[in-house]
């Protein structure tokens, strides 16, 4: 007679299934060039600047695999405890938001995105956007009466009509609930303005704005908040002196590309350099002259121009085709999602990373005025590659529990 197998008392905590392996695999693809084109970039700079000409790789390293561990981890558990989390999640990113401006300016003087523990140093502002994307989730999830069918002709990713045959449901059905949503939404990004983080505030909008579209408010909502965006972009454009001093001569400098050469334009030009000297199929990997001290901390928000000098176009096409199958793998198991909560929050984090990747690029390559904004997976940070591998780890997690098509 066959004994019965004795469960873990921890097993009600933990799910089980086949994760989405496409997905996986892209990301490693993603983290495993990342590691490589962050020695390559890191080396000079941390040769000058810290202890070795390594210990910005070892870092990253110990990140990455803290990281991996978390992703695994996260993506076991039942994603039922994110989602029972998820106003306490969003209520310490909001806490942390807060206390990270009452902190002296340790890190970069006029600057508070950090938290310096002595021992670690991170950024709320990463923890934050996920804790955007779960309470937006949870929310859109409570204003679903009720699930039964999707209407093909239907496309959006969570488009619902409202108690017909088909039995779909509308999300927002009031004018306060629009409203409401959009000043949880400002109070996260406000938060993060006021660290002196432009670009993270744009990002915590950008998300918000995708999530909310999806989830079903009205057009008439979105014609509103386009107008008013397209006159702010247009206003701080052409009146640059209204945003703080480095903000407005980020966009002087941006428009003009005589102004101060050896200041303000100094990390764009050589961004394009780096970008241009390296051809079709570049000067070859640990070859980039521009890293020498040329761009600034080349392992940070500037290290796309490192793979376009090192790795050409070819290696440039390569990393951004990489992220859009990887968003596109979110969008296709947020498609196949049987409830609002998990969809949502899978579109948050594709969104995310979409977004992110799209701002650096366009940074290196001066399609947009400098910000400082990451690239995921790639540039040099502990808080946003673990908080970035934790968020993918919630969606392997909830890959588990679709079928996939």
């Amino acid at each position: 007679m066959a004994t019965k197998k004795k469960k873990s008392p921890l097993s009600f905590l933990f799910n089980k299934g086949a994760m989405d392996v496409p997905f996986f695999i892209i990301l490693m693809t993603i983290v495993t060039i990342g590691l490589i084109m962050l020695f390559s970039a890191s080396y000079t700079y941390s040769y000058y600047f810290r202890t070795s000409s390594t210990e910005l790789f070892t870092k990253q390293l110990i990140y990455a695999g803290i990281g991996v561990l978390g992703m695994l981890l996260v993506s076991r558990v039942r994603y039922e405890y994110f989602k029972a989390f998820a106003f306490v999640i969003a209520g310490i990113s909001v806490l942390l938001l807060i206390v990270v401006r009452l902190l002296p300016d340790s890190v970069q003087p006029g600057f508070y995105r950090w938290i310096d523990l002595g021992f670690i140093t991170f950024q709320p502002s990463e923890i934050a956007k996920l804790g955007l994307i779960l309470f937006l989730a949870f929310c859109l999830e409570q204003h679903h009466k009720g699930v039964v069918g999707k209407v093909p002709s239907d496309l959006g990713i969570c488009r619902f009509v409202e108690d017909t045959t088909n039995g779909k449901y509308v999300i927002y059905k009031s004018f306060t609930s629009t409203i409401a949503y959009g000043i949880f939404i400002l109070i996260f990004a406000v938060l993060v303005l006021i660290e002196n983080h432009v670009s993270g505030a744009v990002l915590m909008l950008a998300i918000g704005v995708v999530m909310l579209f999806l989830g079903e408010v009205k057009n008439k909502w979105f014609i509103i908040a386009g107008v008013v965006g397209v006159f702010a972009v247009v206003l701080f454009v052409m009146n640059p002196d209204l945003l703080k001093e480095y903000a407005g001569e980020r966009i002087v400098a941006w428009l003009d590309k005589d102004y101060e050469p050896l200041g303000a334009r100094w990390q764009t030009n050589n961004s394009l350099y780096a970008i241009g000297s390296g051809g079709f199929l570049g000067t070859g990997l640990g070859q980039s002259k521009q890293k020498h001290l040329y761009v600034s901390e080349p392992q940070n928000d500037f290290i796309f121009a490192i793979i376009g000098e090192e790795l050409g176009l070819v290696g440039c096409a390569v990393v951004i085709m990489l992220f859009v199958i990887l968003v596109y793998r979110c969008v296709k198991i947020a498609l196949n999602c049987t409830d609002i909560f998990t969809c949502m929050v899978v579109i948050g984090i594709g969104a995310q990373i979409g977004i992110q990747a799209a701002l650096n690029i366009a940074v290196a390559t001066s399609s947009m005025p400098v910000t400082g904004v990451a690239l995921p997976f790639i540039s040099y940070g502990g808080t946003s590659l673990i908080i970035f591998m934790s968020a993918v780890g919630i969606v392997l997690n909830i890959s588990k529990h679709v079928k996939m098509n």
